[in-house]
């Protein structure tokens, strides 16, 4: 069609200076799905991971013997694992030192768990702020692309005789191309930070409720020993 909108012949006869803003806004966008799709992927393990180790965890499994499975696996630990790795070891050594104030103990495990735990959030938190800053600022970088955009258009409508809205109207429509590209990355880049903030929100209250759990285990466990 003729008269249709052509996006890239508005991109294609902009001025050197939109066309550079649109590209700013082209790697926004890029950038914005490339840590979109990790970051999903990213918070599902998570998730999922979480589940497993839970079920595992409350199945009755002595604890020593999920603290050396776990750390058999090393670096590749991740997540929940981590912060009952830490709260574990903690415990182990301290008992080992034969410390028999069991509140020593218990807060020496509490804050290897917090510590791995902040830890943890802030690897899934990693790149958000990035979404947010993009969905912040694009639609303004954009709008910066219109208006120049804008009055290089009318600064070469003031030199032509005749103006009529079929001369104004492609000049008008390349500059708003850089508005909606904004748009265009921003929207996205918003929605996926609110989404994925609150998934980090959640991952990091099942952590927080798991470290108080798991501190209850502990503290019966030391109760059983000095019984026995």
């Amino acid at each position: 069609m003729n008269g249709g909108l052509n996006i890239f012949k508005l991109v294609a006869e902009a001025s050197i200076l939109v066309q550079l803003v649109m590209l700013v806004l082209l790697v926004f966008s890029f950038l914005s799905w490339v840590i979109i799709i990790r970051k999903h992927q990213q918070l599902r393990v998570a998730m999922d991971e979480a589940e497993s180790f839970e079920e595992r965890f409350w199945s009755g499994a002595d604890l020593a013997q999920l603290f050396r499975e776990v750390s058999s696996r090393g670096a590749a630990n991740g997540g929940m694992e981590t912060v009952f790795e830490s709260g574990f070891r903690e415990f182990a050594r301290q008992r080992q030192r034969k410390t028999h104030d069991m509140r020593i103990v218990i807060e020496g495990s509490e804050r290897a768990m917090r510590v791995a735990g902040t830890r943890e959030i802030g690897r899934l938190e990693r790149n958000l702020e990035f979404l947010a800053n993009v969905g912040s600022i694009s639609p303004y970088v954009g709008l910066f692309g219109t208006v120049i955009g804008i009055m290089g258009a009318f600064q070469g409508l003031g030199e032509m005789k005749d103006v009529t809205i079929a001369v104004v109207a492609p000049h008008i429509s390349e500059a708003l191309i850089a508005t909606a590209m904004g748009l265009f990355a921003a929207i996205p880049a918003v929605w996926a930070y609110n989404r994925f903030a609150n998934k980090v929100d959640r991952v990091a209250s099942r952590y927080e409720v798991f470290q108080e759990e798991f501190s209850s285990v502990l503290q019966r466990q030391i109760q059983t020993d000095d019984a026995a």
